[in-house]
């Protein structure tokens, strides 16, 4: 590699065996792709289509997993390309690019999280306030803020970076994430401070918002009865499930960078594949299965689909 390309294109470094395991490792993350595109297109579709879906609670739900399909579509078509290369490379622009969608998705997932845990709340808390709170302009005003927000807050940084020199043109990973700080020459500190306040304004913030939301709740559904409190954990269970997974998956992301030399490239690969693979096929899975609604029109999908 010359050096004009040296200075264009990085190099994943992520693989392990690839060359041997390509073939192998392209039929597993195609079949997983295709599987995220068919569970969380279905579930967003029985959303659509049924008329009695179409509450705030469902909306949100439906939303989520437009946010996974486009998170794995920004990941997954490069990846099964670089399993198929003799060389897994991609410019330096086309790697902001990446690192851009993917953590804006990522923190559109925190936001969506956080409203659908206050959309749980109203209900739950304050019943008859919730069809003048939760009104079809709130709603839309949320899904916007959920998109438009976070990428406004991670483009800043995206910027920042593209024209910083890089001394180092090799990437420990097989997708563009917060890696990419470690090949600059110099650590730049308005950057670090500027990354800080994104991190804790897309992650603990929201995270800590949805525990003071469901504690709430936790605390009105305790005095309540029996049935009230079965409804409730129907309804809040599957998002504090997502929740948990994401909020994992993401510490391990942020682990990443900073453990660069003292994690084995097989671990590596093994973190990075939980976030790309574990999370967008989960996601259908935990809604599909623990919501009561949902659940009765895919039952009712497949029953059909089973007759005909």
């Amino acid at each position: 590699m010359d050096n004009e390309l040296n200075v264009t294109y990085i190099t994943f470094d992520g693989h392990v065996e690839v060359q041997k395991y390509r073939y192998l490792y392209f039929v597993i993350m195609f079949t997983a792709y295709i599987l995220i595109i068919c569970s969380n297109s279905t579930i967003v579709c029985i959303i659509v289509i049924n008329k009695s879906l179409h509450e705030p609670m469902y909306i949100f739900i439906a939303a989520l997993l437009i946010n996974s399909l486009l998170y794995s579509t920004a990941i997954y078509p490069k990846l099964l390309i670089d399993f198929l290369s003799e060389k897994q490379i991609i410019s330096y622009s086309g790697c902001l690019f990446q690192g851009f969608i993917y953590y804006t998705l990522a923190s559109s997932e925190f936001f969506l999280l956080s409203v659908m845990a206050y959309d749980r709340y109203v209900s739950i808390c304050k019943p008859l306030k919730y069809p003048t709170i939760m009104r079809k302009t709130t709603v839309k005003m949320f899904l916007i803020l959920a998109w438009i927000l976070p990428a406004c807050q991670i483009s800043g940084g995206t910027l920042l970076n593209a024209n910083r020199k890089l001394c180092n043109f090799i990437l420990k990973g097989i997708i563009c994430n917060s890696t990419v700080q470690n090949l600059h020459c110099v650590s730049l500190t308005v950057l670090n401070i500027y990354g800080l306040v994104v991190l804790v304004s897309t992650v603990p913030l929201p995270v800590l918002f949805i525990l003071f939301t469901y504690t709430r709740i936790l605390i009105i559904t305790y005095r309540s009865s029996r049935e009230v409190r079965r409804k409730a954990a129907q309804t809040c269970l599957p998002h504090l499930l997502v929740l948990i997974n994401f909020s994992c998956l993401t510490t391990f992301d942020v682990l990443l960078a900073r453990l660069e030399t003292n994690v084995p490239k097989t671990v590596r690969l093994f973190m990075s594949l939980q976030m790309i693979l574990y999370h967008p096929l989960s996601n259908p899975i935990i809604y599909g299965l623990k919501m009561k609604e949902i659940y009765k029109h895919l039952k009712r999908l497949f029953s059909e689909d089973k007759l005909n």
